[in-house]
């Protein structure tokens, strides 16, 4: 079994390879001067069952070639399997046609990861259930609830907690926490009035007196939980803090977050974070490291990875 990671999360693989108990495999990734992308694999994985770290985030385009390349790398030296380790899958909110002439791009990344030589696909909460379908190959779509459930636990207890969803697709993820915390849930109605925009329209369900914990798998702008945030503090919410898997946060969006009504943002780290994240005061991070060690250690050994989160 070899572990091997590209550019776009270090610090996440190397905390993975302590959990499975097996170093990271030697793997150059470099630029020529041109930016052409360059991989080389520098030990032997002939018949060797690898996996490869790589989240497609930010800059998405350079990432998802250095996950190809690598895969290429790999398929041509002859591992037995190659199994590729989205954190965060990229290109996962463009997965249906939104309108006339545009593209389905999830399915079309879907297509350029199976055709470079993956044999599987590992990843954390997908944006939308049937981008498993878009793969032609096994996909294991982790959750990462349970990390989620420990560390609310930890910090805010499990009474008088209510759980928000920031949209009616996200109700699922939201009820899917409540249930294991013995807890409510609330849905924010919103509309779009243009890509990366939103507005509160409404909140459904009686949040008065109640700690607000609003639960998404991506946050990008913010704008979405910063208008939330103030909804359900104007509907009664005692006080109101947010849980999400991906933190893209582009742009502002940490600044964002900080001036804001939230008392926290909760992420994982299965995007490498710039410094102005990490330096924001009311942004933290916990670890999917552990979740990610274990469904490798059991594919590895072909047990169920269902199990993790049943």
């Amino acid at each position: 079994m070899k572990l091997l990671s590209a550019n776009a999360n270090k610090s996440l693989a190397m905390d993975v390879a302590k959990v499975v108990d097996i170093p990271l495999t030697k793997t150059n990734v470099q630029r020529f001067a041109d930016n052409e992308i360059f991989a080389v694999i520098e030990e032997n994985v002939r018949g060797q069952d690898t996996f490869i770290v790589q989240s497609t985030s930010f800059p998405a385009n350079d990432h998802l070639m250095e996950l190809l390349i690598c895969i290429d790398a790999l398929r041509r030296a002859s591992a037995r399997r190659i199994t590729a380790v989205l954190p965060y899958f990229g290109y996962a909110r463009q997965d249906r046609k939104s309108e006339g002439r545009t593209p389905i791009s999830a399915k079309l990344v879907a297509n350029l990861i199976t055709k470079a030589g993956a044999d599987r696909v590992l990843t954390i909460d997908l944006h939308a259930g049937q981008i498993q379908g878009f793969f032609d190959i096994p996909t294991d779509n982790l959750f990462a609830g349970p990390v989620m459930r420990d560390d609310i636990r930890t910090v805010y207890g499990d009474k008088n907690l209510m759980f928000v969803s920031p949209d009616v697709g996200g109700v699922v993820r939201a009820r899917g926490l409540a249930k294991r915390l013995g807890a409510d849930i609330a849905i924010v109605d919103k509309r779009r009035p243009e890509p990366g925009k939103s507005e509160v329209m409404n909140i459904i369900g009686d949040v008065a007196g109640r700690k607000c914990i609003i639960i998404d798998d991506i946050v990008d702008s913010g704008g979405t939980l910063v208008g939330a945030a103030h909804a359900l503090l104007e509907k009664g919410a005692t006080e109101v803090a947010a849980y999400c898997t991906h933190g893209v946060l582009s742009g502002n969006a940490a600044e964002k977050i900080d001036n804001s009504e939230l008392k926290e943002l909760v992420i994982t780290n299965s995007i490498e974070q710039p410094k102005a994240v990490k330096d924001a005061k009311k942004i933290r991070e916990i670890s999917v490291a552990d979740l990610l060690g274990k469904a490798i250690r059991r594919i590895a050994n072909e047990e169920s990875v269902s199990i993790l989160f049943d």
